[in-house]
C-alpha cells in the first residue's frame, strides 16, 4: 500500500483514539453531552461508533501486513506472539495500579477480582482470529464465517436468552466461564459488554476492515474505488436498519445489526478519508490525528493508566482527578461545557505526548 493510503488510515486510527479519550474521560459523567455517551442499552450514539472502528482499522492495518508473510511459520508466530501480548496489556491495565490503599498500609488488588475480558482483549482476539481466518479461508472461507458469526450470533440469543440485560446469552456464557467477579459492573450489574460471545460477531468488524482495505490496495485510490466503497457501505445501513427491528442495534450485545451498521458507517468515512487524503490531496488537516494514528496502542494506554492513577490518588479527601475538574475547570464553565474541555485537555495532553514521540520518530509497536 502506498504510503498516502497509510496516511489514510492513520487519520481514521487517530479521529478513533482522539474521540475515544474525549469519551472516556469527561469531567463528571453526570453532566456529558449526549452524543459523547453510549446508549443506555438499544440504540445508537455517536459514541457507539468507536470501538467498531478500532476493529475496522485493525483490519484495514491488515491487509498492509498479512501480505508480507510467505511463511505460515513466521505468520503464525507474529499473530500468536501480538494477540497475547495485546490481551496481555489490557488484563494488567484493568489490574493496575496493582495495590490499593488502606486505613494502615497498602494492598494487592485480588487477581481473583480482576476483569478478564475488555477493549484490548477484544481486539487482540478480533485481529488473532481475523489474521488466522483471512490468511486460511481466503475470501470465501472470512464470508462463510461472517455470515454464519451474524446469523448464528443473533440465533444464539435469541434462543439461549433474551436481549435483556439480565438475561442475555452472552451474559450466562461468562458467568459459567469466569463468574460474576471477574466482569465489568459499571452497568449496575455483573455484566461484560466485551464478552467472549459477543466477541464473534466483532470479529467481523476486523474481517470487513480488511477487505475494504485491500479493495483499495487492488483498485487503486480512484472514484471508482470509493463509490463502491460508499455504495456497500450504504448497502449495509440499508440491512442493518432492516434486521434492527427483530434484533435490536445494540453496542453492549454487539448485535449482529450494530455490526452492519458500523461496518457501513465505517466505508463511509474510509472513502471520505482516501478521496480527501489521495484523490484531492487535501492534507492540511491530517496532523493532529496521524500523530494519534502512529502511536495507537501507547496513547490508548497513556490515556487510561493516567486516569487511573488521577481516580487513585487523593487530595483533602477527593481524588486529584476529581479535585482538578472542581477547582480549574467548574469556575471556567460549569455544567456540560467543564465536563467536555476537561476531557478535550486531556486529550490535548496524551496529544503532547504522542507528538514529542512522532518528532523523535520513536513508534511503539507490538
Amino acid at each position: 500500500m502506498t504510503g498516502e493510503r497509510n496516511l489514510a488510515l492513520d487519520v481514521m486510527r487517530g479521529m478513533t483514539v482522539a474521540l475515544m479519550i474525549v469519551v472516556n474521560t469527561p469531567g463528571n459523567p453526570g453532566t456529558t453531552f449526549a452524543p459523547l455517551l453510549h446508549a443506555k442499552w438499544h440504540g445508537f450514539t455517536p459514541t457507539d461508533l468507536v470501538f467498531p472502528t478500532f476493529m475496522f482499522v485493525v483490519g484495514c492495518a491488515l491487509s498492509i501486513t498479512l501480505p508480507k508473510y510467505q511463511h505460515d511459520g513466521a505468520f503464525l508466530r507474529k499473530v500468536i506472539l501480538r494477540t497475547v501480548v495485546i490481551f496481555l496489556l489490557g488484563y494488567l491495565m484493568y489490574w493496575f495500579p496493582f495495590v490499593h490503599p488502606t486505613d494502615s498500609a497498602w494492598a494487592a488488588n485480588p487477581i481473583s477480582e480482576t476483569r478478564i475480558f475488555g477493549v484490548l482483549q477484544r481486539i487482540a482476539l478480533g485481529y488473532g482470529l481475523g489474521a488466522i481466518i483471512i490468511r486460511y479461508g481466503k475470501a470465501r472461507g472470512a464470508l462463510a464465517f461472517s455470515m454464519v458469526a451474524l446469523l448464528g450470533y443473533w440465533a444464539i440469543l435469541t434462543h439461549w436468552g433474551d436481549y435483556s440485560l439480565a438475561g442475555n446469552a452472552v451474559l450466562r456464557l461468562d458467568r459459567f466461564l469466569i463468574g460474576d467477579a471477574h466482569l465489568y459492573h459499571g452497568e449496575g450489574v455483573a455484566f461484560d459488554p466485551e464478552g467472549l460471545l459477543s466477541t464473534l460477531p466483532a470479529i467481523v468488524n476486523t474481517i470487513a476492515g480488511y477487505y475494504a482495505g485491500r479493495f483499495v490496495i487492488e483498485r487503486g485510490a480512484n472514484y471508482e474505488t470509493m463509490a463502491k466503497l460508499m455504495m456497500i457501505g450504504a448497502l449495509a445501513i440499508v440491512v442493518a436498519l432492516a434486521w434492527s427491528p427483530v434484533f435490536p442495534i445494540n453496542k453492549k450485545l454487539w448485535t449482529s445489526s450494530f455490526v452492519l451498521l458500523t461496518t457501513g458507517i465505517d466505508l463511509l468515512v474510509l472513502a471520505t478519508l482516501v478521496f480527501l487524503t489521495e484523490i484531492r490531496r487535501i492534507r492540511w488537516w491530517t496532523y493532529p490525528f496521524e500523530v494519534f494514528g502512529r502511536n495507537t496502542l501507547f496513547v490508548y494506554l497513556l490515556s487510561e493508566l493516567g486516569v487511573t492513577l488521577l481516580l487513585g490518588f487523593r487530595i483533602n479527601g477527593r481524588s486529584v482527578y476529581e479535585a482538578i475538574y472542581r477547582g480549574v475547570f467548574i469556575p471556567i464553565g460549569s455544567g456540560y461545557l467543564a465536563s467536555l474541555l476537561f476531557a478535550l485537555t486531556w486529550m490535548a495532553i496524551c496529544w503532547l505526548v504522542g507528538y514529542g514521540l512522532d518528532r523523535r520518530r520513536i513508534y511503539v509497536r507490538v
